[in-house]
């Protein structure tokens, strides 16, 4: 068995990192919930669609 090596090595993917984050939030989104599923603005709302769709091109993180 091959193991990789510790320390120094690792590689961060940053999109994927976001996209842990945001699935997280709708997780804690939908146990939190009174309802059977989110509605559509629930999920907006979780994800900051609104002020995704604000901010300015080109000042992405």
């Amino acid at each position: 068995m091959h193991v990789a090596p510790v320390g120094g090595t690792a590689v961060q993917d940053h999109v994927a990192l976001a996209e842990i984050e945001l699935c997280g939030d709708l997780i804690i989104a939908a146990s939190a919930a009174h309802e059977d599923r989110l509605s559509l603005e629930s999920i907006d709302e979780v994800l900051k669609v609104a002020e995704e769709r604000a901010r300015p091109r080109g000042t992405g993180d």
